[in-house]
């Protein structure tokens, strides 16, 4: 055959056969690289919302510890108050060992049993600022051991978070390399000939 005779049907079917393997191997890549950034954008996501709770726990956290300072504040103001009341009553005992000892004892006026009764209720008053800031310290202490149990919570989602940035991070980079594979694959009928035969799935 001469070199300007008509080209052999074999000869365009062989280059029509190769020209659709190399489309349909590039659509194939480019299925896989859209696969590949849709689970990168899953993990993400994931990560994000990881990220959007442990954030949301930081803040409980918080405000747990700032109720708890407020809870501790409450008990040591409610404690500083027993000291003056404690004075009060020794100033009441005072009076009474004076009174009594006027009298030698045989006669209590009421201004003692007074003082007395005044006591017993500064006494009492004592016992239930106590009581008050026992209680607020338990609520506070708490509120404590709650913000500790949350910031463990918060630590594992973060460690969780990570993983899926790492993990979309992953997909990414393989979607990437992907997609620079299949872009270098010659477009079919440009130089089907001296282009290697692409891989197959």
């Amino acid at each position: 055959m001469s070199a300007g005779g008509p080209e052999h049907p074999y000869d365009a079917t062989h280059a029509h056969v190769q020209a659709a393997r190399e489309s349909r191997w590039r659509g194939q890549g480019y299925a896989d690289v859209t696969k590949l950034r849709e689970l990168s954008a899953k993990h993400d996501r994931i990560g994000g919302r990881l990220i959007a709770r442990q954030a949301r726990i930081l803040t409980k956290i918080e405000r747990l510890r700032h109720q708890s300072t407020v809870l501790r504040e409450k008990a040591t103001d409610l404690r500083n108050r027993i000291p003056e009341i404690q004075q009060q009553m020794t100033q009441n005992d005072r009076v009474i060992r004076e009174a009594t000892e006027r009298t030698k004892g045989i006669v209590i006026g009421s201004d003692v049993t007074s003082l007395q009764y005044k006591n017993q209720k500064f006494q009492q008053k004592i016992v239930d600022l106590q009581a008050k800031a026992q209680r607020l310290e338990h609520r506070a202490a708490m509120k404590t051991q709650k913000s500790a149990e949350l910031k463990v919570k918060a630590d594992g989602l973060l460690e969780r978070a990570h993983q899926e940035q790492l993990e979309g991070q992953a997909f990414r980079d393989r979607a990437d390399r992907l997609q620079r594979a299949t872009e270098a694959v010659p477009v079919g009928g440009e130089g089907a000939g001296g282009a290697p035969a692409p891989p197959h799935a």
